[in-house]
């Protein structure tokens, strides 16, 4: 049987029954839409994450406190968890340029929460207490007015840098805030910058937030015991050396804090696998999303099944003409088989231009309520979801295709 005469028959068929067609092909149009948009939208946060974690810098390390379990806690008896404080004096022994010669400088941090009050307005921001090592490893800028400096930190000084969430919130406005006043914990701070507006991510957002000297934050706003602080921020002299100052760093914390490799109550990390972990778990919930959409395509094929089967029961006296007058087992086949296929294929190019348009209306959403989510489409996703639904129509296809070509032209010509 010639293509253009299979062609010729597969468009009659098809138009015979445009209604019946249309909502064949719908399942596998949502079908395809769905793992297009669900495929960019795991993409898009995936980039978004990266992006997030890349800004930061390559060659950053985090110290944090983790536990320690002895033996003969409470009563005496069984294991105890105790939390080991990290101190100003571990930051300052990580500078040690004999002993971690990789390490170019370190940043201890306090962070904590707190009530942030101006113009009849209150909010809750995230604060953070640093010293100004912190800026540049951070890539902390402003927008006006200037960051402090080690005179302020020295001397304890009551200034801020305002995140423009809190400062939209608390005088909805982003600007000419320098000089102003603000109530952090019912204590007088005066805004001294405003800092650069970030890009909200699906980690978090950065504007949310108020940055005050370090030693201000434990006297005065965090009230922090002795030297303790929360986590040390340090920066290696570059990408390349990033593995061997975790090493140093992890060999002086040891010493410092009298553990045993294997039994560290503080933890290393840097932002390569902060990426890895975060491109891990974007990537099971991209796959895990496909899947979930890659179901409403099984059902799409099995509703291509169902009007093939509908259509071979309604065409049994043409198949058994057919048959009378030549035509061979595969010919009928392939009639059938090119129907389903044209479903599936015209079916899922439809899907691939809603999943796109499903794609942008997602990242115009995004970008509307200030998250910097963009569903990246990819290739890679087309190719998918285009081969899955001529997949789909072929393999639901067969079983229709294969009970009309072995159809008995007389048994067929008998049938009203």
């Amino acid at each position: 049987m010639k293509i253009k005469n299979v062609l010729r028959e597969m468009v009659s068929s098809l138009r015979s029954n445009k209604l019946r067609t249309a909502l064949t092909m719908l399942g596998i149009v949502i079908g395809v839409a769905a793992v297009i948009s669900m495929l960019s939208i795991g993409q898009g946060a995936q980039d978004s994450i990266t992006s997030a974690i890349n800004s930061i810098g390559t060659n950053l390390l985090f110290l944090s406190a983790g536990t320690r379990t002895t033996f003969g806690g409470a009563g005496g008896f069984g294991p105890a968890r105790n939390v080991r404080s990290l101190t100003l004096l571990d930051a300052a022994a990580l500078l040690n340029s004999y002993e971690a010669p990789d390490v170019a400088s370190v940043a201890p941090i306090l962070q904590g929460n707190t009530s942030v009050a101006a113009s009849g307005q209150t909010t809750t921001a995230t604060i953070y207490g640093v010293t100004t090592a912190y800026f540049s490893m951070r890539n902390v800028t402003v927008s006006e007015g200037a960051l402090f400096n080690d005179q302020q930190v020295n001397t304890h000084a009551r200034v801020v840098l305002i995140g423009q969430g809190v400062s939209t919130t608390l005088w909805g406005l982003t600007s000419g805030l320098v000089g102003r006043t603000v109530l952090i914990n019912g204590q007088t701070f005066t805004i001294i910058g405003t800092l650069t507006a970030s890009s909200s991510t699906v980690l978090s957002s950065e504007d949310n937030q108020i940055i005050i000297p370090l030693t201000t934050a434990r006297d005065r706003i965090l009230l922090r015991p002795g030297e303790n602080v929360d986590s040390i921020d340090i920066q290696a002299t570059s990408a390349s050396t990033v593995n061997a100052a975790s090493a140093e760093i992890s060999d002086i914390m040891r010493l410092r804090h009298n553990v045993a490799v294997g039994k560290e109550d503080f933890t290393v990390t840097n932002t390569a696998s902060l990426l890895t972990t975060a491109s891990s778990i974007t990537g099971i919930m991209s796959d895990f999303l496909g899947g979930i959409a890659a179901i409403s395509l099984l059902v799409g094929g099995i509703g291509i099944m169902n009007i093939m089967l509908v259509s071979v029961a309604e065409r049994t006296r043409e198949i058994g003409l057919r048959k009378a007058v030549g035509a061979r087992n595969r010919d009928i086949l392939t009639q059938f088989l090119a129907e389903s296929s044209f479903l599936s294929l015209l079916g899922g190019l439809l899907g691939i231009v809603l999943g796109w348009l499903i794609s942008v209306i997602i990242g115009r959403i995004a970008s509307a309520l200030g998250t910097s989510l963009t569903p990246a489409v990819s290739l890679n996703a087309i190719l998918l979801a285009t081969i899955f639904s001529i997949a789909v129509g072929l393999f639901f296809g067969i079983y229709p295709a294969r009970r009309a070509s072995m159809l008995q032209p007389v048994e067929a010509l008998r049938s009203e």
